[in-house]
């Protein structure tokens, strides 16, 4: 399934920044980056379980804030680019 996830990290001190490099990384580990502060991934519903209780973990929730969108498998459908910045169909054909 297709889960698009947001956040907003404040970053006016160290441990700020700190949390915003690890939810990057987090998010990274699982799908691609289509904005600053946006991703999408391709995950199962074991992963993004996974996923979701790792960077509830890393926010501060009285500072921060995560949104999860599930777009479920026919997301093909539901999304559409317009612009710079097109991101790579991950579910498709790897060429080298």
């Amino acid at each position: 399934m297709l889960v698009l996830i947001t956040y907003d990290v404040r970053t006016m001190d160290a441990a700020g920044k700190r949390r915003l490099r690890q939810v990057s990384r987090a998010c990274l580990s699982y799908g691609q980056r289509v904005q600053n502060s946006v991703f999408e991934c391709v995950v199962d519903a074991t992963q993004f379980k996974t996923l979701k209780l790792k960077l509830i973990e890393l926010i501060n929730q009285e500072e921060d804030s995560l949104r999860f969108y599930q777009l479920g498998n026919n997301h093909r459908s539901k999304v559409e680019h317009v612009g710079a910045k097109s991101s790579f169909d991950v579910e498709g054909p790897l060429i080298f």
